[in-house]
């Protein structure tokens, strides 16, 4: 019992780092990579609550080596982040972090009327910056013309 009982004593010093590190690191290369969004969106989240967590145990770490089940915790909750089954990180930041971000009103464009401010945060991330990139190219009379014609033709039906 002396052998697993080693492992199962330090199963997050022998796992985390792969877990934690090493398949996010690997991740996210390969998302700067592919011409989705969606990837970038869970990996930058990832980095974004592994970066919290970090400061959260650099800050408390007096406390939290008083909780011995902290590092299982940890590795569990970035297990949840970083396997695609799950997409946590995602899913944090579809359902938080980007009501937060909405509330806040710090994406849209600043330089954008608000009326568009509006259309856009209805939109997933992929159409928000398809439309972004039409305004840009086109300008604001072609994006008002093309929401009238949406409008007239959800009118008709």
């Amino acid at each position: 019992m002396g052998v697993l009982g080693t492992m199962a004593r330090h199963f997050d010093t022998i796992i985390g780092p792969g877990v934690m590190l090493l398949y996010p690191l690997y991740a996210s290369m390969r998302a700067i990579e592919s011409p989705s969004t969606l990837d970038d969106q869970q990996w930058l989240t990832y980095w974004i609550l592994y970066s919290f967590i970090t400061l959260f145990e650099l800050s408390t770490y007096k406390i939290l080596s008083w909780f011995p089940i902290w590092p299982y915790l940890k590795l569990v909750f970035c297990a949840w982040l970083v396997l695609p089954m799950f997409n946590g990180a995602a899913y944090i930041y579809e359902n938080f972090v980007r009501q937060y971000i909405k509330n806040i009103g710090s994406y849209g464009g600043s330089n954008y009327p608000d009326e568009y401010k509006k259309v856009l945060h209805m939109m997933s991330f992929d159409a928000r910056k398809a439309v972004e990139r039409y305004i840009d190219r086109f300008g604001t009379d072609a994006f008002d013309r093309v929401i009238k014609a949406a409008e007239k033709e959800a009118k008709k039906h």
